[in-house]
């Protein structure tokens, strides 16, 4: 066998999408193998919009999954969505009645994403009921994140006004928690 026949059977091996082929001739062996391509693909990524919040106190922001039509314009023809201006302003006006709806400047919003406990345990007192006094550091609830029990802490020295959550409900990054009056 010669280079010639050896490299028109890897043009053929390569031209059939064969992935392994074998040749045998007396104490010759030729093996050729061809490695798979891996099909790796990335999702298109949307791009994120930060904007600081006109006041200290955070809302939850709901998240809108893009739609045909929703209103949502494609960027360069690349499959990536962004919320037309009219969406965002619709979005900054919610945003902004949600924080009117608060009822007080004194806020207790989630520092992370996790569970939040009104109580050190299930059969356990909560920490606050509605009307208790509070002092700054005081313990008003626990959220757990990695396994990890994070003591939320009173920013205020006040009475509490409203409790926002529910024990063992999720909540988000900067979603109210507490109103202190």
């Amino acid at each position: 066998m010669t280079i010639d026949d050896i490299v028109r059977l890897i043009q053929a091996v390569s031209d059939n999408g064969l992935t392994s082929f074998t040749y045998e001739e007396g104490d010759l062996i030729l093996t050729l193998k061809k490695k798979k391509k891996k099909n790796v693909s990335q999702a298109p990524v949307a791009p994120v919009v930060i904007s600081q919040p006109a006041a200290p106190v955070v809302s939850p922001m709901a998240v809108a999954v893009p739609t045909a039509d929703a209103g949502l314009t494609t960027l360069a023809g690349k499959g990536l969505f962004a919320p037309s201006s009219s969406e965002t302003e619709k979005a900054d006006e919610a945003e902004r009645e949600e924080k009117l709806d608060i009822g007080s400047d004194k806020v207790i919003v989630s520092p992370l994403v996790g569970t939040f406990y009104s109580a050190s345990s299930p059969d356990a007192e909560p920490f606050v009921h509605v009307g208790d006094t509070v002092k700054k550091g005081q313990v008003l609830g626990i959220i757990e994140a990695m396994k990890l029990m994070n003591e939320i802490e009173s920013e205020y020295d006040g009475i509490v006004e409203a409790i926002l959550v529910e024990n063992e409900n999720v909540v988000e990054y900067g979603q109210p928690l507490f109103r202190i009056k």
